[in-house]
């Protein structure tokens, strides 16, 4: 945890996912279920974006290490704002708190009584993070997009959507989602770096457009607490 905060490969992996999961938020259409071609659903992907300014959802995220054979299970609620603001509050199985704002990135462990702060730009290094974070990215631009050679549905009758970069982008191979055929929410999400590991992302208790404040993107750290400055890398 400490050292992907340093270097920020693992939380340049999250803004980026974050950001597409927000975007592909859809709006209930149940009647379009059965009919939706990918053009379709890319048109439908870009629409809720654009008019998508914050989102808020408890979630729980299960990495897999596949070298290793080892799966990570986290819980917490995460919050975004555009432009460029994020904060993941994790609460099990330990509690630990990064929170970034368009000026400065900051890492709290508790348990060790340790925050680490660096400027913002250098976990926002990403531009595709930063065209989807500031409201100005698209997803046709950014992304190869396709259906599974299977199908588009999955047993369930939900949508999956397979999303790979155009570019090298925080080290992503592939997305992949599950929509909701009812709702058109996000009913799952996994994707994959360069080397094969996997994070599977669920979310729940979603609410979008509430305006929180700016100032749920700051962070005073609690005193007696060590501080250490992160260079960027």
């Amino acid at each position: 945890m400490i050292e992907s905060f340093t270097n920020g490969y693992h939380w340049k992996k999250k803004f980026l996912v974050l950001c597409i999961i927000v975007a592909l938020i859809l709006p209930a259409a149940p009647s379009l279920a059965q009919s939706l071609s990918l053009d379709d659903l890319a048109g439908k992907i870009q629409a809720t974006y654009e008019r998508t300014e914050d989102f808020r959802a408890d979630f729980v995220q299960e990495a897999t290490i596949k070298s290793m054979g080892r799966t990570t299970r986290e819980e917490g609620t995460v919050y975004l704002k555009k432009p460029e603001r994020m904060l993941w509050d994790y609460t099990k199985p330990s509690m630990k708190k990064l929170v970034i704002n368009p000026r400065k990135a900051w890492l709290y462990l508790p348990d060790d009584e340790i925050v680490y702060v660096q400027d913002a730009k250098n976990v926002l290094s990403s531009k595709m993070t930063i065209r989807f974070l500031t409201g100005i990215g698209r997803l046709k631009d950014d992304f190869n997009m396709a259906l599974p050679a299977d199908g588009p549905t999955d047993t369930e009758g939900n949508y999956v959507v397979i999303l790979t970069p155009r570019g090298y982008e925080a080290g992503i191979k592939t997305l992949l989602l599950t929509v909701d055929k009812d709702t058109f929410h996000i009913a799952g999400c996994v994707f994959t770096d360069l080397y094969d590991n996997e994070t599977r992302l669920t979310f729940r208790n979603t609410k979008f457009n509430t305006d929180p404040a700016d100032e749920l993107f700051e962070f005073t750290p609690p005193p007696g607490v060590k501080i250490y400055n992160v260079q960027g890398q």
